[in-house]
């Protein structure tokens, strides 16, 4: 299980790298502006709950594992709500007719985040308890690098507005840790864990077709902020 961990966190180091992270910090682009892909990811984060709820909690249950699973999706299933906070703080909570509305969350612009979705309902609803902690790790790891930067541009926002973020801030990101692993005993529960030859490999498939995803959704959200300006946005608004 080692090997697997570890290769998630080399997939995260190059994952840091793609160039979205490098258009958020760049402070010669409105802080808004750098943060204009949020309608992109709407159907993705505000699914996220769901992700916890129904695929990953499963009660009850007498496997530790899994026991520790329910308490951190109890941790994080609710953060969509701090989403929706700052699209008004930001500015970006457009009125929209419910049938627009919808066209968007479907659209090709919002594709790669609906496919996210989807790959991790599929990987996770039928999965085991060790199945979903991979996939955890993966959320937690692609998200503590989007967080912590995103969090950096909401102090910049503040600085200006005055408007106090809580989805893309250091309030967010205190309680993403960027691993499951580490805290409640979960590390004592992996660390003699031995993965057959056949899990082992279906493991690293895993990181890589869930990686492979995150990195597609990400790659569109830049694409989204560079073909959206903010300016159009406030007037539709």
């Amino acid at each position: 299980m080692q090997q697997v961990l570890a290769l998630i966190e080399q997939k995260k180091q190059e994952f840091a790298q793609l160039p979205l992270f490098d258009f958020m910090q760049d402070k010669s682009i409105n802080p808004r502006q750098r943060l204009a892909w949020a309608p992109c990811a709407a159907h993705f984060i505000m699914n996220f709950g769901e992700l916890n709820k129904y695929f990953l909690r499963v009660e009850p249950t007498n496997d530790p594992i899994q026991t520790l699973i329910n308490k951190h999706t109890y941790e994080d299933d609710h953060h969509w709500l701090w989403f929706l906070e700052d699209l008004k703080n930001l500015e970006f909570d457009k009125s929209l007719q419910f049938s627009d509305a919808l066209k968007f969350l479907w659209s090709e612009e919002t594709k790669n985040a609906r496919w996210l979705n989807y790959q991790l309902y599929r990987y996770t609803s039928q999965a085991t308890p060790i199945q979903k902690i991979i996939v955890i790790e993966i959320t937690e790891a692609t998200g503590n690098i989007m967080l912590s930067i995103a969090a950096e541009i909401g102090k910049e926002i503040k600085a200006i507005t005055q408007k106090q973020c809580r989805y893309f801030a250091d309030f967010h990101l205190d309680v993403e840790t960027g691993h499951m692993t580490g805290s409640s005993g979960i590390d004592r529960l992996l660390q003699d864990i031995q993965l057959s030859e056949s899990a082992q490999q279906e493991a690293f498939e895993l990181v890589e077709n869930l990686f492979t995803v995150f990195t597609q959704f990400t790659n569109s959200l830049l694409v989204y902020a560079k073909t959206h300006k903010i300016e159009q946005l406030l007037k539709a608004g």
